[in-house]
């Protein structure tokens, strides 16, 4: 592999019991998809369609 670290961490976590996988980008944008090619392309698309989850005090 070239070139350096950028030291961003792509995380894709499988839902057990389902099809569905997790994404969290390194950013801190979540995104849930049942097509692995989507979850890629939204990860790799940063930062279309990313906004870090939001602290919400209901």
């Amino acid at each position: 592999m070239s070139g350096s670290p950028t030291g961003e961490i792509y995380r894709i976590d499988w839902l057990p019991g389902t099809d569905v996988l997790h994404g969290t980008c390194h950013c801190g944008a979540e995104h849930t998809a049942q097509d692995p090619v989507e979850m890629w392309e939204w990860m790799l698309g940063h930062p279309e369609g990313h906004r870090p989850q939001e602290s919400s005090a209901s």
